[in-house]
């Protein structure tokens, strides 16, 4: 088999290859402020496998190059490349002289890249959906617009989410197993120390891993590819954090064989963008290396990040009207200061030991050892037996009284009352926020004297706490890395990894907000059923300890990847293939009453092996044009969240649940010349059998049990919704260009066209506590609707002018459309329009309207909107002996504060046409979507000083 193998690529390498006439060429590539020679510049020979380093002069020589045209790239972290067109006689070495790289604006522009990638929409421990994170690598003009322009509104690539990407740190893989997502935070705050990044686009080939059809973001911290120096910076802005402070310092590789790195950061807001949200986080960042030999090198990586901020709340837009878009419910006053109930606290160290081996010439190795530990917290306030603290619950909101019905004579009969309403509404923007001292005051007792007078309060059982929806995470991977050049024209790329993760999931009683302790109970339900342990009944817990659900999800992935490379004149072209195995197992702690024989102790494990593979072409119709396709079908094991549907109280598993089938294609039409640079890209993708699981509270479901009688609770629980046999469709177009006007002037164009729509009809369950079991609703006709989350149409039209005397400035104008209100899948079932299993009525509903029913299911399309954006900057050199250069850099989001929706989500409290009719009866409607709002006017400042 292994000579059938080389054989065929031995063929191969004699089809493409052929011998041509060559030369040579030489030149010294220097700073253009400093005028100091740059070391370690990549510069290659493109449409050949031709590299080289410069030397500590700065300088490269090429042997042996083609004769004819050719286009020689010049490229260094931290500067614009450089594209020139050069003419190479055999026989005969050019001299270009003296190369000037100039200092790369957009690694200035990175730093703004704060207000999506540290933001979530859910109270989980999901990261942000945006894709905007992944590629602040990138150099291309459409993905650049994407990440700065288009960021902004929560727009992704290709409609896809961020789990379908993979982000790399050496090579070890950061996307979190619980739900396939990099969580940013755990290396927010060290841009500096994180800006060696590769990224690959699409199904574009990665070095390291097979990645996803998202594309695949790899950062460097090896101590010796820092270029030495230092760098301070300060900044201010008013989106998530007001201030920030950083400092970097690369010591470069010395005689000794050392190189290490440090950089260090603070960010902070009394008050973010939106009321009530308090930020502060601290990152730590060094890598030390020590280079054994010439063949061996170590290098340890340590990463520290925190974070702690308040969250925005969603809000309908009953509220939104009262009360304006910036309203923030998740706040209150207490003692003179504003309190977030519902604060996101992050804090994962990670470790990374990399061993660098260079077995000969041509065969390089990396074998990594990582380990990351930490937790992620989530708080919201928790109650027993009293009134929901909520200042939007539904009750506390004028629609609840004008959408009343009475069953008159067995018809539901709309009976408002609009004075209670107006009364309400009054007393809702009196007390609009939290009210922290109502439930201290309800944690205590009154005392009074002989004559009744009151005289003060002492601690008593608390009926409020504050807690939190903690994750405690251990995470060990170890992994290889092979890169070996076969031949001339053939790389091969290969890679094994492992990991392993034990994660603790846990209620954390954070603050029994003035009282003694309290009741470890489930007040939805009677007798052994509120008791979140048997094993421990009728605790009374207090600050720090764990309460209401406590258990460990254990899983296992292994996952491997073959890459042949293979590198000719005309075409290049690869092929990929990939095998995984993942194992999950839940392991409860408690003894939950409500699931009594399949909560506590271990679940059956779930195993999933899966596979993939991708090819590519490129053919390069001459060195400035050339074409590109790819082509990928691979499975993928679901997520740890789409696993167990009711992971907190019970072990059990999705039913019928299976991989994902992801297939998939691009073309593109690539133009590379030292003017214009432009990508014009089809793409399609395909994504089948894919399983979600969604979380809500839900009132009145009035859900019978197994003996026919009305489930206890009165039909209220927080209820997991569990769709399967989703299928995705993708396809659009992407265009990105970029042209050199004159010398100082560039003009930039980005233009996304996209149609992402659900391809099925999948399979609805809900898990109802109440009852006890999983109640199959059947089919929920989606097929045809369009995918939430992201503007399917994005535009940008931007100019840059660039002054010799290094400083710039630049504007671009966007427009953004066709994004849409995320689905109910539950209303989209027959249950909609039949009362056969929620309601006690075993009748199906009466005179349904069905131009109402296609108005209530018809999904809500946002409304489109235009974004300016302006950006500049200066730096100078003060001194003319080194490096040292002092700047600043300067943005302008949303120059005209247009209010814009990013996301929003139905509410599926209101399952079925009866419901949904009465909640439209009044004025405004009290169970309305939620909508999320995108920042107004925003801007960023930053000074640095590189040194």
């Amino acid at each position: 088999m292994k000579k059938l193998v080389f054989s065929i690529l031995l063929v191969m390498q004699v089809f493409f290859g052929f011998a041509q006439n060559s030369g040579g060429v030489k030149g010294v590539v220097v700073d253009s402020k400093t005028q100091k020679p740059l070391q370690s510049v990549i510069v290659t020979i493109q449409n050949t496998s031709l590299m080289k380093l410069t030397a500590s002069d700065g300088a490269f020589v090429f042997e042996n190059v083609p004769q004819g045209s050719q286009l020689l790239q010049i490229k260094s972290e931290g500067y614009s490349q450089q594209l020139l067109n050069i003419e190479l006689t055999s026989g005969e070495v050019l001299d270009l002289g003296i190369i000037v790289l100039e200092f790369d604006i957009t690694s200035e522009q990175q730093l703004s890249l704060i207000t999506i990638t540290e933001n979530d929409l859910g109270d989980d421990n999901s990261g942000s959906e945006s894709t905007a994170g992944l590629l602040q690598a990138t150099r291309d003009a459409f993905l650049q617009a994407s990440a700065f322009n288009f960021g902004q509104a929560r727009f992704r690539v290709r409609g896809l989410d961020n789990e379908y990407g993979a982000t790399m740190i050496n090579g070890v893989i950061m996307n979190k197993m619980y739900d396939g997502r990099p969580q940013w935070g755990n290396w927010g705050g060290l841009n500096d120390a994180t800006r060696n990044q590769e990224f690959t686009n699409g199904l574009a080939p990665s070095d390291y891993t097979f990645g996803g059809i998202l594309g695949t973001q790899e950062i460097n911290t090896r101590a010796s590819i820092y270029r030495p120096g230092s760098r301070v910076s300060f900044s201010g802005t008013n989106t998530n954090y007001s201030w920030r402070m950083m400092g970097t310092h690369a010591s470069g590789m010395n005689k000794n064989g050392w190189a290490y790195v440090i950089s260090a950061g603070r960010r902070w807001a009394k008050e973010g963008y939106f009321e009530g949200t308090d930020y502060s986080a601290n990152s730590f960042f060094a890598s030390v290396e020590k280079r054994i030999n010439s063949k061996h090198s170590l290098n340890l990586t340590t990463i520290y990040a925190e974070n702690s901020r308040g969250k925005n709340s969603p809000n309908t837009k009953e509220v939104n009207d009262l009360m304006g878009t910036d309203y923030n419910s998740y706040w209150g006053w207490q003692d003179g200061k504003k309190r977030n109930s519902r604060d996101k606290d992050l804090v994962e160290p990670m470790a990374i030991l990399g061993h660098y081996w260079k077995i000969n010439s041509k065969t390089l190795l990396n074998t990594n050892i990582a380990y990351q530990t930490g937790k992620i917290g989530n708080s919201r306030l928790d109650f027993n037996n009293v009134t929901n603290p909520d200042p939007t619950y539904y009750r506390n909101l004028p629609s609840y009284y004008t959408t009343l019905h009475t069953t008159i004579d067995g018809v539901p009969t709309w009976t408002p009352n609009f004075e209670e309403a107006d009364r309400i509404r009054n007393r809702f923007l009196a007390n609009s926020q939290i009210n922290w001292q109502a439930m201290y005051e309800a944690n205590s007792v009154p005392i009074t004297d002989s004559n009744g007078n009151f005289i003060g309060r002492t601690p008593s059982e608390s009926v409020y706490v504050l807690y939190e929806d903690r994750t405690d995470d251990d995470l060990l991977t170890v992994n290889s890395i092979l890169n070996t050049q076969l031949s001339d024209n053939i790389v091969l790329n290969a890679s094994a990894s492992y990991r392993n993760l034990k994660s603790n999931n846990f209620q954390n009683l954070l603050d029994l907000l003035g009282g003694l302790y309290y009741r470890d109970i489930d007040p939805f339900f009677q007798g052994n059923q509120s008791q979140p342990d048997l094993n421990n009944p009728n605790r009374l817990v207090g600050e720090g300890d764990k309460y209401g659900y406590n258990y460990n999800i254990l899983a296992t992935s292994i996952d491997a990847f073959t890459q042949f490379k293979f590198n000719y004149n005309k075409v290049d072209f690869y092929l990929s293939q990939s095998y995984s195995r993942n194992e999950y197992q839940r392991e409860g702690l408690y003894r939950n009453g409500i699931y009594p024989q399949n909560s506590f102790g271990k679940s059956r494990k779930v195993e999933f092996d899966n596979f993939g593979f991708k090819g590519g072409m490129t053919y390069k119709l001459s060195g400035r044009h050339l074409f590109d396709v790819n082509a990928v079908y691979m499975t993928k094991a679901p997520t740890i969240r789409n696993t167990f549907p009711n992971a907190r109280l019970n072990n059990q598993i999705v039913n019928g649940l299976t991989s994902e089938t992801i297939s998939g294609g691009d073309v593109s039409y690539i133009i590379r010349a030292p003017k214009l640079k432009a990508r014009l890209t089809g793409y399609y993708s395909k994504i089948q059998d894919a399983t979600e699981v969604g979380f809500f509270f839900a009132e009145g479901l009035g859900v019978v049990d197994d003996t026919g009688q009305l489930a206890s609770g009165n039909g209220n629980a927080f209820v997991a919704e569990i769709v399967t046999g989703l299928d995705k469709k993708n396809m659009g177009l992407e265009l990105g260009l970029e042209y050199q006007i004159t010398s100082t002037i560039k003009a930039t164009g980005a233009a996304a066209y996209g149609q992402y729509t659900y391809d099925s009809n999948p399979n609805v369950a809900l898990n109802v506590d109440n009852v006890r079991r999983t109640i199959n609703y059947g089919r929920a006709t989606m097929k045809d609707y369009k995918q939430p989350g992201t503007p399917q149409q994005a535009y940008s039209l931007g100019l840059e002018y660039r002054d010799p005397r290094f400083w710039w400035i630049g504007a671009n104008v966007n427009y953004l459309a066709d994004n849409y209100m995320d689905i109910s899948a539950i209303m989209r079932t027959d249950n909609f329009f039949d009362n056969d299993q929620i309601f006690i009525d075993d009748l199906p509903f009466d005179n349904v309207d069905e131009d109402l029913a296609r108005q209530y299911l018809k999904q809500e399309k946002f409304d489109s909107f235009y974004l300016v954006n302006l950006v500049g900057g200066k730096s100078w050199r003060i001194s003319k002996k080194n490096r040292n250069t002092v700047g600043f850099f300067a943005s302008v989001n949303n120059v005209f504060d247009v209010k814009y929706i990013t996301g929003g989500f139905e509410q599926g409290r209101n399952a079925n046409y009866s419901q949904v009719q009465q909640d439209y009866a009044g004025d405004i409607r009290s169970f309305g979507p939620k909508y999320f709002y995108g920042y107004g006017r925003t801007y960023f400042v930053n000074f640095y000083l590189n040194f």
